[in-house]
């Protein structure tokens, strides 16, 4: 899923939310900016349906929930009617919070307290959602302790995992025989059934 800019000026934080809150298309915000989310694969689709299947199954009965792509994550200050601040609203592909959902306000659109955030990359996302995206989910949340990437077209998922040191670990799995483990939230995932229904590709020297 693509970003484009809307504008070239910017807006402060009350503008954005006041545009999105009205807005039919989903926009995040960086730094003053309005960037337009573009429309998502098949495979982005199929994935995330997925994911979202299995996470909310095994937690139910738990203390931890998951909110939909269409919950935004404050990740930065909130500086009021401050056009140049820097912040980040984005929409992950998945969250999960653990106790009570703590917002910005009582509109109840914007977390404040994630504990797992997943994303299904794609190829215009992927270099921000590895980069700049990661940096500000791992300074601005401390609730956060797990950050999960996901390949569209190979069965591959990157689990950033937050050490007792605030360093994070990262570790990779690979093939639809493995799982992603994530002790946290006490789940465990099968790339099987994250993967179910993606045809990949067949590598050309088969």
């Amino acid at each position: 899923m693509g970003l484009a800019k809307l504008k070239t000026e910017l807006y402060s934080t009350e503008e954005y939310l006041e545009f999105e809150r009205n807005s039919a298309e989903r926009h995040e915000f960086v730094d003053g900016e309005i960037l337009a989310m573009a429309g998502e694969s098949k495979n982005h689709s199929t994935i995330n349906a997925n994911l979202t299947a299995e996470i909310v199954y095994k937690l139910k009965g738990k203390n931890c929930q998951a909110f939909s792509p269409n919950m935004k994550v404050r990740s930065g200050h909130y500086f009021k009617q401050k056009k140049n601040a820097k912040g980040l609203f984005s929409y992950p592909d998945l969250v999960v919070v653990c106790g009570e959902p703590e917002f910005l306000d009582e509109t109840g659109d914007v977390l404040l307290n994630p504990k797992v955030i997943f994303e299904v990359m794609s190829p215009s996302t992927e270099a921000f959602d590895r980069g700049e995206k990661f940096s500000r989910y791992r300074a601005w949340n401390e609730t956060l302790t797990d950050y999960v990437l996901i390949w569209q077209d190979i069965p591959v998922v990157e689990h950033f995992q937050r050490q007792d040191n605030n360093h994070w670990l990262l570790a990779i799995i690979e093939g639809l025989e493995n799982t992603l483990e994530l002790t946290s939230i006490d789940c465990s995932i099968k790339l099987s059934d994250l993967y179910d229904r993606i045809n990949f590709e067949q590598d050309d020297a088969n």
